[in-house]
């Protein structure tokens, strides 16, 4: 049965979606058969990896009309697969809306992959919208990237408390698989500040690895590279390395 793993915060520019991208390639480095769920109408993660736009996407999975396995494409790193995402999906915000199981739609359609996937990652929109309530309903865990800046602090209450309402109402078996703080710039008083409030706050929940503000990660997706293919010996590529073994070993995520 596969680790379900949906990256969630309702703020944009986190690195939600190069976290995504870049644990997800590095799992399957490690010999860990991964998924990558393009959730998102904007179809970064899917242009960001080197996905192909194809007629058929993550949209039609979830409106019936085709099933998971035939959208389902191989990517350049070996055991990495994606499930791409189009505009289309945008339509299904207001097609669920009015349905009383409406947030079931992403669990069912990703069923029939449980066991063929050691690792399914779920990258939503930046938002807590109908999607990402798919996202959290589908999931076994949730990882919350945190930019390093003053203002991600302030919504960070707000996605714990939508957890929270998800455990009690829709997933009880959703647990917080960590907070990842990212675009760490060493050189920034105020960068610390954020990495100390957030450690005191939050203590274990947090991952050790912390990913830096780094060009290298930046200029990957524009390429549709992982960072461990676009430059592996970046600082970028060393911290998510280091944090696909966290995943891996130290039982948080």
């Amino acid at each position: 049965m596969a680790r379900i793993i949906v990256f969630v915060n309702q703020k944009g520019g986190v690195g939600k979606t190069t976290s995504a991208i870049n644990i997800g390639a590095t799992l399957a480095l490690h010999h860990k058969k991964t998924l990558l769920i393009d959730f998102d109408p904007q179809g970064n993660l899917t242009s960001g990896i080197g996905g192909k736009l194809t007629h058929n996407n993550i949209y039609h999975v979830i409106s019936g009309l085709t099933d998971i396995k035939s959208v389902i494409q191989p990517l350049p790193v070996p055991r990495l697969f994606l499930a791409p995402s189009s505009v289309d999906l945008s339509g299904a915000t207001i097609e669920l809306v009015d349905k009383p199981d409406r947030n079931d739609y992403l669990r069912r359609a990703i069923a029939p992959v449980l066991d063929e996937y050691e690792f399914i990652l779920i990258d939503c929109p930046p938002s807590l919208g109908i999607l990402t309530l798919n996202g959290l309903a589908a999931a076994t865990e949730v990882i919350i990237p945190l930019q390093c800046e003053y203002f991600a602090l302030e919504g960070l209450s707000l996605i714990i408390q939508t957890i929270g309402l998800v455990q009690k109402s829709i997933n009880p078996n959703l647990k917080i698989g960590g907070i990842l703080l990212t675009m760490f710039d060493v050189r920034n008083r105020l960068s610390h500040r954020v990495v100390e409030e957030v450690r005191g706050h939050f203590g274990n929940k947090v991952f050790k690895t912390v990913i830096p503000r780094n060009v290298r990660i930046s200029e990957s997706p524009s390429h549709g590279l992982p960072i461990i293919l676009y430059d592996v010996k970046s600082r970028g590529a060393v911290a998510y390395m280091d944090l696909a073994h966290e995943i891996l070993y130290n039982g948080r995520a």
